[in-house]
């Protein structure tokens, strides 16, 4: 009984850790010290949980965009009911976003930790044909590791301006429900068009190299 309440009362401190700003490295800490989860694996659960995040993401802006198609030719009955639909859509990005952009920070907090203890345990080897060994592994997984940030938070930028877009036409519609209010939105949409179709892009390319940085950092089965 006291040794299943011990665990609960780390995890509970893991979890406390980890949802304040400033306390993320305590996190990363006490799951390595006391739960034995080395920072090479927390890495790849941060990258798996970004990848994730990134693909509901991609999901929602297009849904979003689908419900601004899906005003033309809405009868006036029905106008409401879809602005209903597209005001719940934008908020649905608007978080997703948000959870995007902390994910990435997660990745690159527990990233940069890992790669400042590799270069210490490198710099401290004697043996010089390890070390020289060890040293372009090191630089290689850097590379790649550095490559899928930027990927990530090129992706992640794609996304503000098409929240931007979204806001501006649901607050237009707010303001003119009716049927020349929705013309004159779809006379602007092609430029939206244009831009979810970056995003998602920009989102598969990013979510491609998070499935080739996991692969290389899970051990062979």
């Amino acid at each position: 009984m006291k040794s299943n309440l011990f665990v609960i009362t780390i995890g509970a401190a893991v979890l406390a850790a980890g949802s304040i700003g400033g306390c993320q490295s305590a996190s990363i800490a006490m799951k390595e010290n006391w739960f034995g989860i080395a920072k090479r694996e927390q890495l790849v659960a941060r990258v798996e949980d970004a990848r994730e995040g990134q693909e509901e993401a991609k999901n929602r802006f297009a849904s979003a965009l689908e419900e601004f198609q899906s005003l033309t030719g809405a009868p006036a009955s029905e106008l409401e009911g879809r602005y209903r639909k597209i005001k719940s859509e934008y908020e649905r990005c608007e978080s997703a976003a948000g959870e995007v952009k902390d994910r990435i920070d997660s990745v690159e907090t527990v990233g940069e930790k890992l790669f400042s203890e590799w270069r210490g345990e490198v710099d401290g080897m004697s043996d010089p044909s390890l070390k020289s060994l060890n040293d372009q592994q090191l630089r290689s997984t850097r590379v790649q590791y550095d490559r899928l940030v930027a990927a990530m938070s090129a992706a992640e930028g794609k996304m503000a301006p098409v929240l931007t877009a979204f806001k501006d036409r649901v607050t237009y519609l707010k303001g003119a429900l009716n049927a020349q209010a929705v013309a004159s939105l779809n006379a602007t949409l092609g430029q939206v068009q244009d831009d979810v179709a970056r995003l998602i892009t920009e989102m598969n390319t990013s979510i491609a190299e998070a499935d080739e940085f996991i692969k290389q950092m899970k051990p062979a089965e």
